[in-house]
């Protein structure tokens, strides 16, 4: 399967922020965020063809006792299914990170699904299927369904917080599962940004999720 890359790092979002963890990270998407923080996995997918043995090899090398499998999309690819199985094999903790759009029957602790709001929606040719996928409920409900979750959203102004409370509530979603991040790939922008959103956790009941690995490494690849 294309891998963009492979790498140790600190967990930087969501409920298992900090936790030491590999992360294996597809390569291709169906959506085309406006902000997407990897575009060499969407916009202008890279990356290397890699066989389970040798992405288990890789994993192996590390301490870590958690793996994130993310991308791009990671649930576009049928490879998914073998390398989450194989990785609950190695006895470890598996997080999937999704955009909520495909369902495909993986070996998941964590579901961690981030519904692409309408903020995301970029400029051009790719915005029509980009709307036109980006919210899929029959999926994101099979995946709550199936799977301990969490709910990821982006948030670049509060307007967006009235898109997350319509699609929490069409979902029936646990607010205790539901987090809020701000969006940036910049320290100064999410601070900024986070101190309006931390009120707005606050004021809601959902959650707060930083950006550690900015925060601690800049916006750089493989951190």
């Amino acid at each position: 399967m294309q891998i963009a890359e492979l790498f140790y790092s600190l967990q930087g979002e969501g409920a298992l922020v900090g936790v030491p963890s590999v992360f294996i990270r597809t390569s291709g998407c169906n959506l085309r965020c406006a902000w997407c923080d990897t575009p060499y996995t969407s916009w202008q997918p890279e990356g290397t063809d890699l066989t389970l043995d040798q992405i288990l090899d890789e994993v192996k090398a590390h301490p870590a006792r958690h793996v994130v499998v993310t991308g791009g999309e990671p649930m576009i690819l049928s490879e998914t299914v073998p390398l989450t199985e194989r990785l609950r094999a190695l006895g470890l903790h598996i997080t999937v990170e999704t955009a909520g759009t495909v369902f495909r029957p993986v070996a998941c602790d964590l579901m961690s699904i981030s519904p692409k709001l309408s903020n995301s929606t970029p400029a051009g040719p790719w915005a029509r299927q980009h709307d036109r996928l980006r919210i899929q409920c029959d999926t994101l409900l099979e995946l709550m369904g199936r799977y301990p979750y969490q709910l990821k959203f982006v948030i670049e102004k509060p307007g967006d917080l009235a898109e997350v409370r319509a699609l929490v509530a069409e979902l029936r979603a646990d607010r205790e599962r539901v987090i809020l991040m701000p969006e940036g790939t910049d320290r100064e922008l999410l601070r900024e940004r986070g101190g309006w959103l931390a009120e707005i956790c606050k004021d809601e009941g959902f959650r707060f999720s930083p950006r550690l690995h900015v925060d601690l490494y800049g916006n750089r690849r493989g951190v």
